[in-house]
């Protein structure tokens, strides 16, 4: 898919790191899979990848962490 942030480079999969925060917890994730574009390297995750690290928020917010990094496990 071409980018729509630089609208020139052409997006390849591969991973990216992302960060969520919500109230005073963040979670950062690392080798989250994605589309990546050749040109700029931004990210475009998935529905279901989205719904993944979403969970991993709700649950790290339950728990009380203030800083979580970790890296993405498919499951």
């Amino acid at each position: 898919m071409k980018c729509v942030i630089c609208k020139h480079g052409e997006t390849i999969p591969g991973e990216m790191t992302t960060t969520f925060e919500r109230n005073d917890t963040i979670v950062v994730v690392k080798g989250v899979p994605a589309e990546v574009c050749s040109s700029c390297g931004e990210g475009y995750i998935s529905q279901e990848t989205t719904k993944k690290l979403l969970k991993i928020l709700s649950e790290a917010v339950k728990q009380g962490v203030q800083l979580d990094v970790r890296k993405y496990v498919a499951a």
